[in-house]
């Protein structure tokens, strides 16, 4: 096996790797399983009213298009606003949004629900696996029941936190931190996902709440849509080499997103103004009108969009530092506006991306590990912790 390493082993295999063409790996991504763990189409079709189950052009998702990418399974994160945590209805939207997508899945011989690794391993090849998610632990409200009423409806996934603070823990967004961590709640709502199997996601949480998460968590966590920190020094929302150690440690993964600003502190500067002029028209940038404003900014600005190259580079970074089994994908397609790197403009587009990591002499086992190897590895673990303590 060839592994991409640190040192004198990854100079000999990227010897050994020149003397290989990448189509002599076979690594085509339908033949690949891939997992996207962050998705964002449920927020997205808040926005407009664009039926996914066939090609449509609008936003990054939609089955036809999935199924030329190669997508196996999709994370998708039932994005809820934080104006709902202080409107106080949460749990409403969030059930809502459930039953419009398993409505969905009912209504496609497409789209299947995923609710166990038995299912993401034995799947349709060729249908599209939905693992329901909710990105903000908002609905949960302070009622630790809650944890059990999402999983019942098919939650397997939860992003603790968002944009500002809730009720679980402080946000990496907001200087207003209440918790200085995890709440209390906060802190049994982590041991209840442990012990219902539900995968915890750090991404979007201040570095205290992730320090304290790790304290308490009986089970690896992921990152589900962060990038590293040392391209956007300063920048809390991407994760610092000491705490992609800790999740490693762990057995966590860091699942690298594509937007632009996530990528470096050169093209967070380069977005910015793009941002700034489409919600000042008081348009949100995942809206049909926000990204063709967005993109009528970019032309006559001439501000160029990231490449597949600064996206792979993250993954670089993190096998450097702590080696292949910790590093994934996470697009943040539909949620990261006019800002996707040329050649991964939507789901059709992760053959770019497998083409970019074997030009770097990447093996055909380490490809596979950061498509879904590393994201099917934690959630067993996760599986395996829960019955652990069922059997207690």
């Amino acid at each position: 096996m060839l592994r991409t390493c640190s040192g004198r082993s990854r100079n000999l295999v990227i010897a050994l790797g020149a003397l290989v063409s990448g189509a002599a790996y076979g690594q085509d991504a339908r033949e690949n399983v891939i997992v996207d763990a962050n998705i964002l189409t449920p927020y997205r079709l808040t926005l407009d009213d664009a039926d996914i189950r066939e090609r449509n052009g609008i936003g990054e998702f939609d089955v036809v298009r999935a199924q030329e990418g190669g997508l196996d399974i999709a994370v998708m994160g039932m994005l809820i606003p934080t104006s709902h945590q202080e409107k106080g209805d949460a749990k409403e939207v969030a059930d809502a949004r459930i039953d419009e997508w398993l409505a969905l899945i009912e209504s496609s011989e497409a789209l299947e629900l995923i609710g166990d690794v038995r299912d993401a391993t034995r799947r349709t090849k060729g249908r599209v696996g939905i693992l329901l998610a909710l990105e903000n632990g908002a609905p949960l409200g302070s009622e630790l029941k809650n944890v059990g009423y999402f999983y019942d409806r098919g939650v397997r996934l939860i992003t603790l936190v968002h944009s500002r603070p809730n009720h679980i823990g402080d946000s990496s967004y907001a200087q207003h931190r209440p918790w200085k961590g995890l709440s209390p709640i906060g802190r049994d709502i982590v041991l209840e996902m442990n012990r219902l199997g539900m995968i915890i996601d750090v991404s979007h949480i201040g570095d205290d709440t992730f320090d304290e998460v790790l304290d308490t968590s009986t089970a690896p966590v992921i990152a589900s849509h962060s990038s590293c920190r040392s391209f956007t020094p300063g920048w809390e929302r991407n994760l610092d080499d000491a705490r992609i150690e800790r999740l490693a440690e762990n057995g966590g993964v860091l699942h690298v997103t594509f937007g632009g600003s996530f990528l470096s502190t050169e093209l967070m500067i380069r977005e910015q103004p793009v941002w700034d002029h489409v919600e000042g028209q008081g348009l949100s940038i995942n809206s049909i009108e926000g990204r063709s404003q967005a993109q009528s900014f970019r032309q006559e600005r001439d501000i160029a969009y990231a490449t597949i190259g600064d996206v792979v580079d993250h993954i670089d970074h993190v096998v450097k530092l702590v080696g292949i089994d910790h590093v994934g994908i996470g697009s943040g397609f539909d949620g990261s506006g006019d800002s996707m790197p040329n050649g991964l403009k939507d789901v059709s587009d992760y053959q770019t991306l497998i083409d970019e990591l074997v030009d770097r002499r990447y093996s055909k086992e380490d490809v596979e590990k950061i498509l879904s190897g590393n994201f099917l590895r934690v959630w067993r673990l996760v599986e395996a912790v829960a019955s652990e303590r069922e059997n207690e």
